[in-house]
């Protein structure tokens, strides 16, 4: 008893202090905004939980575009649009109140009556405001999605361009100005996008402000004497990898910091993306679409401050007592489960309980806090619920199985008839959690493979789900008999999968990385599997 409590108060600490490194406040360098400067325009949308662009077009409540100028009045002098319906057309009215300058978004496609309404309410806001819209940009990334071609393009930006007073220009990636030079002669100013989490071959966030004034110089020097607006530059603060591209709180705010004064020594205009998260964007992108504000969706709050502190996770406590309440479970498991047996555990049993209880216990709060973070349909909370539940319970079920020395049954086993199952309780749970977090995994690998652009990494549920069998059967005496099909082809499947995940994503990817160990171990730990032929 003595040794579990010892065992357990060091697993205890570790977790805390894993949390404490983990949590720890970044100091930004010094804010690259002057005292009382602000930024030069911020992309805005004021969609909220639960409202979207999709669907009818139903106005948003003018109230709320209210309370959202009102907050960034605060911090940008414009605010860039991207469309005229579901009420965005109130904003020019609203900004005025506010003053602040609007850059006027006309969303084309290729429906044509939707995009002919979109030209005609952009042209009349434009000349019923003046003097609050000071552009008017035709068109967002309509050719990057391929809904328009070139020539029509460059028409309607003439079209809009004849009938309104203030300049007018298009919004697209970079490289598509550089394959459709035409487009340019009808623009008053050239308006690129630089999303270096985006781009084919992702950046780190160290080389993204670098990377950005590189492509405007190329842009500069491909239109000579054009005006080059950066419309977009933004990093997420949630999300997956994306090769050495890491989405989190600390780089958001370290590489707006240095774009900003990137920006401010080449003396050339910058437009964030974007004001707030847009939850409705995860439909599209994943849990990274959803998180690229400067103000989080929900409660309106600013996720950094400009020449302050940042963490990457705040809240870091919580998660740490939860890692040692999992912790304190599961010590709890073996003892009891101890006391039901005869003999006296050898240190080696209470070594491996611990190292259960720690490395379980230290992914927990991750994992929970990712339940909501990456849940959006129904489908997404049940995975995400599902892998919260297999990384409590197998920690839990395998302590108790490694005191009592309870071997891993075989699937065929554990879903043989009644009369063929194993008898004892803790042996079949410890059976059936195998099973759900082997489907987990396999389902998680094949979606990273076969359609991996917008999928997270379960990599922390998976770690607390699987670490206690691989410890299981590291030591588990093994019966020489015919290896279960069904747990060799689970196995090849997701040693398969590892392989490509890691060569697709590269190893930069510290997500992938860490994903795919955790599937090779388990795989591993499912060829040890024997069973009784029958």
């Amino acid at each position: 008893m003595r040794l579990a409590t010892a065992l357990f108060a060091l697993a205890a600490l570790a977790i805390i202090a894993f949390w404490a490194w983990l949590g720890a406040a970044v100091e930004m360098r010094q804010s690259p905004l002057a005292a009382g400067e602000k930024l030069h325009c911020i992309s805005y949308a004021p969609f909220r939980a639960g409202q979207n662009p999709f669907g009818p077009d139903v106005p948003i409540d003018p109230r709320q575009i209210e309370q959202d100028l009102a907050q960034l009045k605060l911090i940008t002098g414009c605010v860039r649009t991207y469309s005229t319906d579901h009420g965005l057309d109130q904003i020019p009215e609203i900004a005025r109140r506010h003053g602040l300058k609007v850059m006027q978004g006309l969303w084309l496609s290729s429906l044509p009556d939707l995009t002919r309404k979109q030209i005609e309410t952009g042209i009349a806001l434009a000349k019923r405001y003046p003097d609050v819209i000071q552009a008017v940009i035709v068109g967002n990334e309509v050719l990057l999605r391929g809904e328009m071609s070139a020539p029509d393009l460059a028409r309607t930006i003439r079209e809009v361009k004849a009938q309104v007073s203030m300049p007018v220009t298009y919004a697209d990636v970079w490289e598509f100005w550089l394959r459709h030079r035409d487009v340019a002669a009808a623009v008053d100013f050239i308006t690129i996008h630089i999303l270096p989490y985006w781009e084919d071959f992702p950046l780190a966030a160290r080389d993204a402000a670098p990377h950005v004034d590189a492509i405007r110089r190329r842009i500069v020097a491909a239109f000579p004497g054009r005006d080059i607006f950066v419309g977009e530059f933004g990093w997420p603060s949630a999300g997956r990898m994306r090769e050495a591209a890491l989405p989190a709180p600390v780089t958001q705010a370290r590489v707006l910091h240095e774009m900003l004064a990137t920006a401010k020594r080449g003396n050339y205009p910058i437009n964030l993306i974007e004001a707030y998260d847009q939850p409705w964007k995860r439909q599209l992108e994943g849990t990274v679409g959803g998180h690229w504000g400067l103000y989080d969706a929900y409660r309106r709050e600013p996720k950094f401050v400009w020449g302050g502190t940042v963490s990457d996770h705040p809240r870091w406590r919580w998660q740490a007592g939860a890692g040692v309440g999992l912790a304190a479970l599961v010590f709890a498991a073996a003892i009891a489960a101890r006391r039901r047996s005869a003999g006296r555990p050898e240190s080696s049993l209470w070594l491996r309980v611990a190292a259960i209880a720690l490395l379980s216990g230290g992914v927990i709060g991750w994992t929970i806090a990712n339940v909501p973070l990456e849940s959006l349909t129904i489908g997404d909370w049940m995975r995400s619920i599902a892998w919260a539940a297999v990384a409590l319970l197998a920690p839990i079920v395998a302590a108790a199985a490694t005191v009592r020395g309870v071997a891993i049954p075989s699937f065929a086993r554990v879903l043989a008839r009644r009369a063929e199952r194993p008898r004892d309780p803790l042996t079949l749970g410890l059976g059936a959690v195998l099973i759900v977090v082997v489907l987990l995994c396999v389902q998680a690998a094949l979606g990273l493979v076969f359609d991996p652009r917008y999928r997270d990494f379960p990599f922390a549920p998976l770690t607390g789900a699987a670490t206690p069998f691989v410890l299981i059967a590291a030591w588990e005496l093994r019966l020489k008999a015919q290896r279960p099909a069904a747990e060799t082809v689970a196995a090849a499947t997701l040693v398969l999968s590892a392989a490509y995940i890691v060569l697709n994503e590269s190893l930069a990817n510290w997500q992938a990385v860490w994903f795919c160990a955790g599937l090779i171990a388990l795989a591993l730990t499912l060829l040890q599997a024997r069973d009784v032929p029958g």
